[in-house]
């Protein structure tokens, strides 16, 4: 096989939606074996949002280069026949309500039973303990739960809805590293390990420079005078005459001072110096009235021979279109084979190693596209493989 950083990593995943996948798939990209075990209904993903080639755009972001196995969990042949791949698998992921992989016959202690190298990680909303840990929530009721709504308000003052599924990324993220460590140990060791992994924990874990008020002074931010929320002249956004916006992305002084004196307005770069919040209103004032004068195009002109932090407001569209973006490979087209062929548009690997790096793989799985090729290998019959996949999906369904 070619060189790669997790050649023979065996990964079998049940879990849905994005954290579980996600972080899997970035595993598949640097060369593990990737397993997804669906139930008869699919992948809920396979089926949500817009379509490229054939396939949900979701789906694909989540679940290139792995394999499709489908097992009907609620049957005693299909937990036989999971019990029989995790025999062989290095890590398990799950994604259920806690306690329910348990009553499958399917958690770790019956996995580790028969083998005890297997890294097994459970994500949950709330994680596997506390008085939470049955509530089901997806990714906003946990950052409202945990206070980060607050944090992000319109112009009207009322929270808005957030724009990135941080819970669910950050655990996608903890869950990996988990992971990572946990095999790294096992070489040591011989032995694997149980995660319990919570988006609430993993998020919290994420707010490491908003929580001054809090610790340092046991209050609410007062968001319109905090560093990063807009208490700092030089980290905001500004509206251009055009209605495009701008951002000032760097709050130190030099910067300050470095586009105030281009500006020649050199008086105040003093008041720069002062702590977020009132006492920089006259700064904020300033560069408003500023970028008013003149459209996006004529500032960005500007501030190109200045070096201070700042950058355009673009719309995804652009901001996945940029020169620097491309030419990171984060954004490739890649020709397929299955689903019809044609060329897809896929999100690039983040993590660039200069030996043996990742590659994308962008064939999909067809829904149980490999259950008999997995199943088969693992021992089973043709007769024993209908029986745990249950009864077959309904026709058409990708």
């Amino acid at each position: 096989g070619r060189d790669v950083k997790l050649e023979g990593i065996r990964v079998l995943d049940l879990s849905q939606f994005l954290p579980g996948p996600h972080f899997t798939m970035m595993m598949a990209d640097h060369g593990a074996e990737v397993i997804r075990v669906e139930p008869p209904s699919g992948e809920p993903v396979r089926t949500i949002g817009t379509r490229q080639a054939g396939a949900s755009v979701w789906f694909r972001n989540t679940h290139r280069g792995k394999k499709s196995v489908v097992l009907d969990l609620k049957r005693p042949e299909a937990v036989a026949a999971f019990l029989k791949l995790a025999a062989t698998a290095d890590v398990i992921v799950e994604a259920f309500r806690p306690g329910v992989v348990a009553r499958l016959g399917i958690g770790y202690e019956q996995v580790s039973a028969i083998n005890p190298r297997v890294v097994y990680v459970s994500i949950a909303a709330f994680g596997q303990t506390g008085p939470m840990s049955q509530r089901p929530a997806h990714d906003v009721s946990i950052q409202a739960e945990t206070g980060i709504v607050t944090l992000g308000r319109g112009t009207d003052g009322r929270p808005v809805l957030p724009h990135m599924p941080s819970a669910d990324m950050v655990s996608s993220l903890m869950a990996m590293n988990g992971v990572l460590m946990a095999l790294l140990r096992r070489q040591q060791t011989g032995r694997g390990d149980y995660l319990d992994i919570s988006m609430q924990d993993s998020l919290i874990s994420w707010l490491v420079n908003v929580t001054g008020p809090v610790f340092g002074e046991d209050r609410d931010l007062v968001l319109t005078s905090e560093r990063g929320f807009g208490g700092n002249a030089f980290y905001n956004i500004y509206e251009c005459a055009d209605g495009q916006y701008l951002t000032l992305g760097g709050s130190e002084v030099k910067f300050a001072a470095n586009l105030l004196t281009a500006l020649g307005r050199t008086d105040l770069i003093d008041l720069c110096k002062l702590p977020p919040g009132p006492g920089q209103d006259p700064v904020k004032q300033f560069l408003r009235e500023t970028f008013l004068r003149e459209p996006r195009a004529h500032w960005e002109q500007f501030l190109a021979g200045i070096d201070v932090c700042w950058a355009p407001v673009r719309t995804l569209r652009e901001g996945l279109a940029t020169e620097q973006v491309r030419a990171r490979g984060m954004v490739q087209q890649v020709a397929q084979r299955g689903f019809g062929g044609g060329t897809v548009t896929q999100i690039g690997i983040p993590i660039r190693y200069q030996h043996e790096p990742g590659r994308i793989d962008p064939e999909i799985p067809e829904l149980g596209q490999h259950t008999r090729e997995v199943l088969g290998a693992a021992g089973l019959t043709e007769e024993q493989i209908d029986t745990a996949s249950g009864p077959p999906a309904s026709p058409g369904r990708h």
